[in-house]
């Protein structure tokens, strides 16, 4: 991997592709501000969960989810009786009087690192946008994909013809939280990348 001051790096993944960081400056605050807005404010716009070798979860919400914060935690779900939920820890923890959490343990579950992403394939063609949260101890959380250009409005299904504009979200949220003005669409579109690894 490597690494730049202003917080952006390059990873080379095993299969050939890269993935390219924009860190988000870590403060508990920032977090929570960027946890809101994606669920309370674009909620409709993106997929998320778990993304790891082996295992994809592309979540969404169907209608707007309710969104609860106490003791470091968010807890974000259909806004039903009984249905299902998560939970995403992005501030101090210490549990409860009766059973305190133990630092160690706190520091481990608090989200320690969050970074915009942009996939590119083995020949240098962008293919997927996303987000991604990283524990205390260097552990995935969670990743939230964002439209992307080369899938169709229900993310569904790849199109022919990339719509750039679906990378507004993206870029936007990118400036906002990690300081990285937007970019301008491709002036050439590259024939379409294979979206899946």
């Amino acid at each position: 991997m490597s690494d730049d001051a202003a917080g952006r790096s390059t990873e080379r993944n095993l299969d050939g592709t890269t993935t390219e960081y924009f860190d988000v400056p870590p403060a508990e605050a920032t977090y929570c501000e960027l946890v809101r807005v994606l669920f309370e404010d674009h909620w409709n716009a993106i997929d998320f969960g778990p993304c790891l070798q082996g295992a994809v979860f592309e979540l969404r919400f169907a209608s707007k989810p309710r969104v609860g914060y106490l003791d470091g935690y968010f807890t974000i779900g259909p806004d039903e009786p009984n249905a299902w939920h998560f939970h995403l820890c992005v501030g101090a923890h210490r549990g409860t009087k009766a059973r305190p959490t133990l630092p160690e343990l706190a520091r481990w579950r608090q989200c320690a690192r969050a970074a915009f992403y942009c996939d590119s394939d083995a020949n240098g063609r962008r293919r997927s946008w996303g987000l991604r949260l990283w524990n205390g101890r260097d552990e995935q959380m969670m990743t939230v994909f964002f439209p992307n250009p080369w899938l169709n409005q229900e993310r569904t299904k790849p199109v022919k013809e990339p719509d750039w504009s679906r990378l507004a979200l993206w870029m936007d949220l990118r400036a906002r939280f990690a300081g990285v003005p937007p970019e301008p669409a491709p002036v050439e579109e590259p024939p379409r990348p294979q979206i899946c690894g």
